[in-house]
Parts: C-alpha cells; structure tokens; sequence
C-alpha cells in the first residue's frame, strides 16, 4: 500500500520549501549562483525569520498538513482504482471464488475478511442486511488470513468447503457459522462449521493442503497486496476499495454509486 507521508517529514519539508521560498529558490530546479553564495550567518537568520513566523502562527503548518493528507488520499483511491482495472478479472470473475447473493446481479462487492476478525464478525450483520434489502447486489468472498496460524488453518478449510459447493449457498452457510463462532477460528473449529453446514468435513480435511486450495489463497493474498489492503474487512465495490468495518451505509452508497455508474441515475 502507497505509504502516507509521516507527519513529522512533511512538516520537514514544509519548512525547507519555506526556506527556499525565502531564499527566491521556489520552483527551480538547482539553486542560482547568487543564493549558493549565501553565508552561513545570511541562513541562519533566514532560518530565524521562518521559525519565528510558524512559532506565532503554528496552526499555518496543520492547514498545510491537512491538505497535504487530502492530497495524497485522492492520489492513492486513484491508484487503487487502476489497480481494481488492472486486476479486474481476478476479482470478480475468479473461478476459484464462490458468489453468495444474485449471481447476475448488476452490482458486485468484495469482501476481504478473516475468520479471526472481530471487525469482520461485526460487518457480517451489514452484509446480510445489505443483500436482504438489494436482490441485485452479487456478493464476492475472499479469505484474507493475516492474523495468525489460526486464521491461516480456518481459511484452507473454507477453500477447501468452495470446492464442494460452487453455487454458494451452503457455503454462505458455513462461512456464518464460523465468523461468528465463539473463541479463535482454527482447523478444528472451520471442520465443525464444515460439518454443521452439511460438507463433507474429511474430504475438507483432505483438500486444505491440495495445490488448489493454495492456489485459491494466494490468488486472494496477491489481489490484496496489489490493491493496497492492510487490514480486514477490506471492499471493492465497483471500482472503488474501501479498507475497514466502514458500515451499511456507508456500503450501501458506494453500491449506489457503481450501480449509477451503469446507468443514468
């Protein structure tokens, strides 16, 4: 993921570009001979002049902060989305995913979770409701295991229950029970859910280390890594990636807003 600028660099550059305003160096490329001649006495007090000034008017240096954030928040939702371009066909259209919700429908959100996520235990309530209320929304799971062996065990499992269940519905079954199951998400506990939604729990056992199991997993960890994702729940709706349990609503507008995409609104 594009790395914001730490506050304290930014504000270093904010002051170097102040002193080199001082100095008549804005937008050159190489200082002027003149500027180069500079004593070091001629600096210092230039230096003095801009220090005293943010001193009187700090809040200066929060505005130019907050802008520069702003700044680099559009730059990276728009390399995310050339990203979501570039790897399109993995996300939506992957046949290694199981589609929960319409199979045809007109507007597709991603979901990037991990088993042993309380955030995503918490989202779980907005996805069932947003596919309740939105019989065209077409829903994509993908397992995102960054917290630990537990999580990496759990995640093999539900590869593994995919492979039983291309149509999604035990599966969404299954992946329910074991979001939402107490204690930490591990190997034993996903079998149970196995078994629980129906699959055949020792032929999950079996599959979990098959090569497409790992193939499915990496798949899903090298579209995250691609997209910028650093934590779970993670989303893609239409073309736009949204990191953290933003909410429903939240959700539900971006949903919107791909669906007006398509069409005229």
């Amino acid at each position: 993921m594009p790395l914001r600028l730490p506050r304290f660099a930014a504000t270093a550059l904010l002051c170097s570009g102040l002193v080199a305003s001082a100095l008549g160096l804005t937008g050159l490329a190489t200082p002027p001979a003149a500027a180069q001649t500079f004593t070091d006495a001629q600096r210092g007090e230039v230096e003095q002049i801009i220090r005293e000034y943010l001193l009187k008017r700090p809040e200066l240096l929060q505005e130019v902060l907050a802008e520069l954030e702003k700044k680099q928040a559009v730059v990276e939702a728009e390399k995310a989305k050339a990203a979501v371009q570039t790897h399109a066909n993995a996300l939506f259209k992957s046949a290694r995913h199981v589609v929960v919700g319409n199979p045809d429908g007109d507007v597709t959100l991603v979901e990037f979770f991990d088993y042993n996520c309380g955030y995503c235990k918490r989202a779980l309530g907005d996805l069932q409701e947003l596919m309740q209320a939105d019989p065209k929304l077409r829903v994509v799971l993908k397992e995102f295991p960054v917290l630990g062996e537990g999580s990496i065990e759990a995640a093999k499992v539900a590869a593994a229950v995919k492979l039983q269940d291309k149509t999604g519905k035990k599966y969404f079954d299954f992946h329910q029970r074991l979001l939402m199951g107490r204690g930490q998400a591990d190997k034993a506990k996903a079998l149970a859910a196995a078994k629980e939604a129906g699959f055949d729990a020792a032929r999950a056992e079996r599959d979990m280390n098959s090569d497409e199991v790992r193939a499915s997993l990496e798949e899903s960890l090298r579209l995250a890594e691609a997209l910028g994702l650093n934590g779970t729940p993670s989303y893609v709706v239409g073309s736009d990636v949204v990191i953290g349990a933003v909410g429903r609503d939240a959700l539900r507008q971006k949903i919107n807003t791909a669906r007006c995409g398509q069409t005229s609104c």
